[in-house]
């Protein structure tokens, strides 16, 4: 794989529930919804109360080749393998200075809201044509919805550390945190997410020989509120529990892709900030990238959230999102799920979003950009064939306003082509 530097499973579910109920959850459903949109494909699972399935009949995304299948035409399948990442890490305030706490063998600690490890070759082996990625989150003294992500680093082979800032990096899962009290059930939330199109990444004898991968968990997270709002809080730092679980099988071919182009993670986008957009007073983000050679198929996996919780914020108003390519419209997408009903269980702390009863969809979708406690969207855009050279990516969103110049649209976005 030629890399380009440019600054469902029932038995992950299975994982996912005795991790739950490890950690004193009596109310785990195992998934998360993800948000209808036409054209590319998005890879969050749906909740049990969804309209689209069983989510533990779903399968992870028919590709279009055998990456790394290492059985004949005539022997059977090997079984499905599910395993831990990072297990039980716990997470500290964002703002604070890196505490200097345990923490298990192998794992870095960035910061307090960032820790890696590296995916060593066993598990690598463990890896088949289909991956599905988990994350389980905690209470512990934060009790407001924070964001959170999944990254993969590309770390020169044999590395002991890394500064995140000096390799290649690409998010591949976003979440939200719900408002959890750390003292009532459940104590803990489940995310899911499809990530097969990481299966030829991780069987690439290229970057495999240049590389190790690293995985980072971050979970953003500020304890002030709770050491006054909950119990056994009083005077303490530590703001989340993280647990990031994978589960790989053989019963679909991977994609097929030779060609990573890393091109943007977590960037600032909004209207207000120098460099955050093409100018000031607009909403509109361009960035380049190349390819090193012509391809016959190519896809853009594209991460946004809408942030913002001051009065009129950007969080709550619900705004069109465009997105061009070589000045040609591939993607029109508004953010926010019909409904937020299915994750109040996770909202065990009392808040603004979450009043003491139910709401309809149409009171949902007023305002809501995303549910705490839900999964972001990782949005798959196909691309096709394209020519090797510099192309162009815009994102637009014309009607953002950014109220009191608050609020923000990390961006994160990478290629893969054949």
């Amino acid at each position: 794989m030629s890399l380009r530097r440019v600054p469902p499973c029932v038995y992950l579910l299975a994982l996912l529930a005795a991790c739950t109920n490890s950690q004193g959850a009596d109310d785990g459903t195992g998934t998360t919804t993800t948000e209808t949109t036409d054209g590319p494909e998005s890879t969050g699972t749906d909740a049990p109360t969804g309209t689209t399935g069983d989510p533990t009949t779903t399968e992870p995304p028919t590709g279009t080749t055998d990456v790394g299948s290492t059985t004949g035409p005539d022997e059977p399948p090997p079984e499905p393998e599910s395993f831990p990442v990072l297990q039980d890490i716990v997470f500290y305030d964002g703002y604070a200075a890196t505490v200097d706490e345990p923490i298990p063998e192998g794992v870095l600690r960035h910061s307090n809201a960032l820790v890696a490890t590296r995916f060593t070759d066993e598990m690598l082996a463990k890896v088949q044509t289909t991956l599905t990625l988990g994350v389980i989150v905690g209470a512990l003294c934060d009790n407001y919805d924070r964001l959170g992500s999944v990254n993969l680093a590309l770390v020169p082979k044999g590395a002991q550390t890394y500064v995140p800032a000096e390799v290649d990096r690409i998010e591949v899962a976003r979440f939200i945190t719900p408002f959890m009290d750390m003292n009532k059930h459940p104590m803990t939330v489940p995310y899911e997410w499809q990530a097969s199109d990481l299966v030829p990444i991780f069987k690439d004898p290229d970057l495999l020989a240049e590389y190790d991968f690293w995985f980072e968990l971050s979970i953003f997270g500020v304890p002030y509120a709770a050491n006054n709002e909950v119990a056994g809080c009083a005077d303490r730092n530590d703001t989340q529990l993280g647990t990031l679980l994978l589960y790989t099988d053989s019963k679909k071919p991977a994609p097929d892709f030779g060609v990573l182009v890393p091109v943007a993670i977590s960037q600032d986008f909004n209207n207000y900030t120098e460099g955050a957009s093409d100018e000031l007073g607009t909403t509109r983000k361009t960035v380049t990238f190349e390819l090193p050679a012509d391809t016959a198929d190519a896809q853009l996996v594209l991460i946004t959230s809408n942030h913002g919780a001051n009065a009129g914020g950007e969080e709550y108003i619900r705004r069109e999102h465009y997105v061009y390519v070589d000045g040609e419209m591939v993607l029109q997408y508004k953010p926010g799920r019909p409904s937020c009903e299915p994750f109040r269980p996770y909202n065990t702390q009392p808040n603004g979003i979450y009043g003491p009863y139910p709401q309809s969809d149409e009171d949902w979708q007023s305002f809501s950009n995303w549910c705490p406690g839900d999964v972001i969207d990782t949005r798959i855009i196909p691309w096709g064939a394209a020519s090797a050279g510099t192309h162009e990516f815009v994102i637009d969103v014309p009607d953002a306003t950014f109220v009191d110049m608050q609020g923000n649209f990390p961006f994160s976005l990478y290629v893969q082509a054949q």
